[in-house]
Order: structure tokens, then C-alpha cells, then sequence
């Protein structure tokens, strides 16, 4: 992160808000659960990082189309605008963690993270599972 952090300071935007920010910059709408489990915050911590993002006028929160009784999440026009701002350090930030440790090592150092993260999901129980 120390190749993001000064960029992000300077956006007044910690790394967990980011992570919310780029989530939801995929364009889909998140409920807040599946926001959490996306971004790999607490749900209490992802509830103050709302407040405060929606309080900045980066996301909102909508009524589900589909469900009324449901809200989701997305980001905002000023959210993304963020985003776009914030590109080009991101952008050379992972150019220089790819000159220093060579894309193909980075590619599969990416492919094992992502088989770490689905064997550790599987057989996890889900939202209406008993725990």
C-alpha cells in the first residue's frame, strides 16, 4: 500500500474506503452484506465507512428495483469522478510493483491468491445457513 497511500491521503480517502469505492466502481450495486464479504470488512466498520462516504456524497443508497423492502448501494457521480482522479497513481503504483517483482511472478502470485480465497470459501456456510 505504500505506493497508494500518499495518493489516497491526498483524495481524503483511507484504504478501506477505497476498497469500497472500487467495488462498487464495477458498476453493480451491492447490498451491504455482500459489500462487506466483497471488500473483506466488518460489517461495523463497513457501516461507519458508509455513513461517512454518503455523508461525502461518493455512494448512495438506493431502493432495490426488484425488492423494495432491500437498499443497495452504488456509487455516485462524485464517487467516480474519485476514481477517475485517483487512476493515475493507482495506474503507476502498479507499474512500479510490476517492474520490481516481473509480471509473470505477479500473474501467478495473482492465480494462487485467487485458488486461496475460493478454497477457504468453500464449505463456508452461507448468510441463511446456521453457523
Amino acid at each position: 500500500m505504500r505506493y497508494f497511500r500518499p495518493s489516497l491521503r491526498s483524495h481524503g480517502v483511507s484504504e478501506q474506503q477505497w476498497r469500497v469505492l472500487r467495488a462498487l466502481a464495477s458498476g453493480e450495486a451491492f447490498e451491504a452484506m455482500a459489500l462487506a464479504r466483497a471488500t473483506f470488512l466488518l460489517p461495523p466498520s463497513l457501516s461507519r465507512i458508509l455513513r461517512d462516504l454518503t455523508g461525502r456524497g461518493l455512494i448512495e443508497r438506493r431502493t432495490d428495483a426488484a425488492d423494495l423492502r432491500r437498499s443497495v448501494i452504488v456509487i455516485s457521480s462524485a464517487g467516480r469522478d474519485l476514481i477517475a482522479a485517483q487512476a493515475p497513481a493507482s495506474e503507476a503504483g502498479y507499474a512500479e510493483i510490476t517492474r520490481r517483482f516481473g509480471a509473470e511472478r505477479l500473474e501467478r502470485l495473482q492465480a494462487e491468491l485467487k485458488a486461496l480465497e475460493q478454497a477457504l470459501l468453500r464449505d463456508q456456510p452461507t448468510e441463511s445457513s446456521p453457523d
